[in-house]
């Protein structure tokens, strides 16, 4: 499934719930999907700076593509990363850097988070990003 599908899928699982009360129990149970993170990893390196709660994110780069890991000490969240890692991990760095994340619009999350989930949300998107444009460049190199 390409970026936009699991984009698709949920605006589609957002759009079937009534209440923001849902919305935000649906958010902490896909936090409760993520996988295990790795302590080796829950160091400051993978630490998302900008956020008021901790998170950590790490990203694999295996056969032209990134594989995301993440986790935080908030059940929010932790489930607004897995979100991010639902549409984003497992696709290629260009791909990635060309699909900016409008289904955070279309399903009106920023109006119903705090200013710094906000920011953090931000934060996680920037840092995928980063190691888009990272792993890209590294797979520029190796190509010439």
């Amino acid at each position: 499934m390409g970026i936009r599908e699991n984009e698709e899928k949920i605006i589609k699982d957002f759009q079937n719930l009534q209440t923001w009360e849902d919305k935000y129990k649906y958010i902490i149970d896909l936090g409760k999907e993520l996988n295990e993170f790795p302590e080796e990893y829950r160091t400051d390196k993978y630490k998302i700076k900008g956020c008021q709660s901790q998170v950590w994110l790490h990203a694999d780069f295996k056969d032209g593509k990134i594989y995301f890991q993440a986790d935080s000490d908030a059940m929010i969240v932790k489930g607004l990363a897995s979100m991010l890692l639902k549409v984003y991990s497992g696709h290629c760095p260009s791909e990635i850097l060309s699909s900016p994340p409008e289904f955070l619009k279309e399903i009106g999350i920023s109006q119903h988070l705090s200013p710094t989930r906000n920011n953090g949300l931000s934060s996680m998107l920037k840092q995928i990003q980063m190691y888009a444009l990272a792993f890209k460049t590294l797979e520029n190199k190796k190509s010439k």
